[in-house]
């Protein structure tokens, strides 16, 4: 582990064409070598995406093998680069979404999805305003350490474990209206899921986004991270109006919604390597 950490650490002086052309040809070999997650990907884009041919979908999961090596490689960047680097690589757009209601006394949920520029998003906001996060801890102690040590290193984030209480997010977004980064786009499993549309798929989603905008009375503000050449985007979106309602999968169908719609802009980006439909209805078919 300490030599990845050490390879990192010299990631943070190369210059970005150089990054992506090393996480092409990493990219390309961990195509060839990993081939569960090779299926996991097909599978996924297969559900996603019925009308692409074969061709097509090895392409773009391919593609997504290499843009998931550019996001490990750019946590040589985030762990270990300046912060005046990381603000001049990352572009963000209509943060005025969220600090204007910020500064009205709203609380604030980013709705926050995994697309693969995700982490150097993250660490580019968390300059500008404090956050509040789940971690989910890592089977690795020293990889958990080094992230849980890393993503604290502006001294401008509350961390809160996966296994707290729903308490314990709204007690830290309550204090100084602290925004709430959350990304609950994948497969966490039966517990607290219920099943709704991802595409054309019923998946196993975790309905929090509405549940916590309810209890807490917070605004929803969806914001992707994105690659764009040699650069990266931060992107917000106007808070969604009559956000929660009174129907929780509603709410939830609405989450996805608006994810597929970011997914089409740049479906290469997206998590394609998790398996979002491991959790299946009782009686149902496994995918994977």
């Amino acid at each position: 582990m300490k030599f990845v950490f050490a390879f990192l650490w010299l990631v943070r002086f190369l210059p970005i064409p150089l990054i992506h052309l090393l996480a092409e040809l990493l990219g390309t070999l961990a195509w060839l070598a990993a081939r569960e997650r090779r299926r996991v990907g097909m599978v996924n884009v297969g559900l996603c995406f019925p009308e692409l041919t074969l061709g097509q979908r090895r392409r773009l999961v391919r593609a997504n093998f290499v843009q998931m090596l550019r996001l490990m490689l750019e946590y040589g960047i985030c762990w270990y680069a300046s912060a005046d680097k990381i603000r001049r690589l990352v572009t963000v757009k209509n943060l005025d979404y969220v600090t204007e209601l910020r500064d009205a006394g709203h609380d604030v949920i980013i709705f926050y999805p995994h697309f693969t520029a995700f982490e150097i998003g993250c660490y580019r906001l968390n300059q500008d305003l404090p956050l509040v996060s789940v971690y989910s801890h890592q089977k690795n102690q020293e990889l958990d350490a080094a992230i849980y040590r890393h993503r604290q290193r502006y001294d401008n984030v509350k961390i809160v474990s996966r296994q707290e209480s729903l308490r314990s997010i709204i007690k830290a977004m309550k204090a100084e209206h602290t925004p709430f980064l959350y990304l609950p786009d994948q497969d966490f499993g039966p517990r607290d899921s219920i099943f709704v549309k991802f595409f054309h798929t019923d998946a196993a989603t975790i309905p929090g986004l509405s549940r916590i905008a309810r209890l807490a009375n917070a605004r929803v503000v969806p914001a992707v991270a994105r690659r764009v050449g040699f650069r990266f985007e931060l992107e917000f979106y106007p808070a969604w109006d009559a956000f929660p309602s009174d129907d929780v999968v509603a709410d939830t169908r609405r989450m996805n919604a608006f994810l597929e719609e970011r997914i089409r802009e740049c479906p290469e980006q997206y998590f394609w390597l998790h398996k979002r439909f491991k959790t299946r209805p009782a009686g149902e078919a496994r995918f994977y």
